[in-house]
């Protein structure tokens, strides 16, 4: 199955949802977004595909969102993202797009829906939350 993932290593989220893929027995091509950002098409078809609007879209926490005055309700989607495209940490994380769809994987666990029921095992978050029963069945 091919899967992409728009990953950020230092995100303890986009980690666990790599881990869930590899999980599944699949191999994702991982794109660390920081250094290699989507192109404006790429990356406005992610949020449309993932049911989002652009603001949904945009991280928050840790990135110069409100030094940059993006929480301004006058600024358009073409506006918003020009800024994430200038400035890729304002891209929420992780993006995955399968053949099966495109999720925020946001908690980790939401890229279960996009993936084939194929998981080698148990799962548990780096916090310690389980996430696949022994037999990789799902539990939240």
């Amino acid at each position: 199955m091919d899967v992409t993932i728009y990953h950020n290593p230092a995100c303890g989220t986009s980690r666990n949802t790599l881990e869930l893929i590899r999980n599944a027995g699949i191999e994702p091509t991982v794109i660390e977004y920081l250094q290699t950002p989507p192109s404006r098409e790429q990356l406005v078809k992610m949020i449309t595909d993932a049911g989002l609007t652009v603001r949904e879209a945009i991280r928050e926490k840790g990135t110069p969102y409100a030094e940059l005055g993006l929480d301004n309700p006058d600024l358009t989607d073409d506006q918003l993202i020009d800024a994430m495209l200038k400035d890729p940490i304002l891209i929420n994380r992780p993006f995955v797009v399968t053949p099966m769809g495109t999720r925020l994987s946001r908690p980790s666990e939401a890229v279960l829906d996009i993936l084939p029921d194929t998981h080698k095992g148990p799962f548990t978050k780096e916090d310690g939350e389980q996430v696949l029963n022994a037999k990789g069945k799902r539990l939240v």
